[in-house]
């Protein structure tokens, strides 16, 4: 089964889009409400507005420099018991409520779509 990572990205509280982790892609895409919105705001200004996901094989640098470093990291790896590699991981886990107008909080999607 391939490991399938989903986020939903909220902007002052205001739900802007999706981040995943599929097949080794992590990708963010807005989603096309937050776009026709009044005044959207860029979760980054590396991020701009627009229809077309942002698509990487790293984790995307705006999101890894919201997971926490140092004695921080560590106390989550110990008590959650999760790999600090896994980046995706991190980020559903750890920031819910970050630093900033920005958060992330994992998105239970039906997991009977991936196997279609």
């Amino acid at each position: 089964m391939v490991e399938h990572k989903r986020g939903k990205v909220f902007v002052e509280k205001n739900f802007a889009g999706i981040i995943e982790q599929k097949e080794g892609l992590y990708s963010f895409t807005y989603d096309e409400d937050y776009l026709k919105s009044t005044n959207p705001k860029p979760v980054s200004l590396t991020l701009p507005l627009r229809k077309e996901s942002f698509e990487q094989k790293t984790m995307i640098p705006f999101f890894d420099g919201l997971i926490p470093e140092g004695w921080l990291l560590n106390i989550i790896t110990d008590n959650w018991k999760i790999n600090p590699r896994d980046r995706m991981g991190l980020l559903l886990l750890a920031c819910k409520d970050c630093i900033g107008d920005v958060s992330v909080v994992e998105d239970h999607h039906d997991d009977d779509e991936d196997a279609e």
